[in-house]
């Protein structure tokens, strides 16, 4: 039955659903900073970069580092106070980036498993709606690095 009411939609020329593959997504200047130890989460950055023609979804993260890795974002109220909330699914348009810095988007990686340790690299498997997945190796700065620069 699916397949006769794709069949039509193609004929009839009504819309079908595409899903972008996370091979169009590319990974830039992927960093973190080294913990004191293990009791308070760490982070990742990044910049992901959307070279396909349809969107690309972000739908979760994997790391052996920690427990619960998650893409958080921060934001600030009238006041100047700052929180933090889980962000769900980041959709990446075609032919545009997305960035996970400090202060906004970033990878939250709470329940850290070991201390994490400048001068190490961390692997950190980016999920996408697809079914596809893109591991990084993400690069631990010193604990005041400010970008993928240190």
């Amino acid at each position: 039955m699916a397949a006769t009411v794709f069949a039509s939609c193609l004929f009839i020329g009504l819309p079908t659903i595409t899903v972008a593959g996370s091979e169009d997504v590319v990974v830039e200047d992927a960093w973190s900073r080294a913990s004191i130890g293990i009791n308070r989460p760490g982070a990742a950055y990044m910049t992901l970069r959307n070279t396909g023609t349809d969107p690309v979804t972000l739908v979760g993260l994997e790391t052996p580092l920690a427990m619960m890795p998650d893409i958080h974002e921060t934001t600030t109220d009238a006041n100047g106070v700052s929180s933090m909330a889980p962000a769900g699914d980041i959709m990446v348009p075609p032919g545009e980036t997305v960035s996970l810095e400090p202060g906004g988007l970033h990878a939250m990686l709470m329940r850290l498993q070991i201390k994490m340790v400048e001068g190490e690299t961390f692997p950190l498997t980016l999920n996408f709606a697809d079914g596809g997945a893109l591991t990084v190796d993400v690069p631990i700065l010193g604990i005041a690095a400010r970008g993928p620069e240190g």
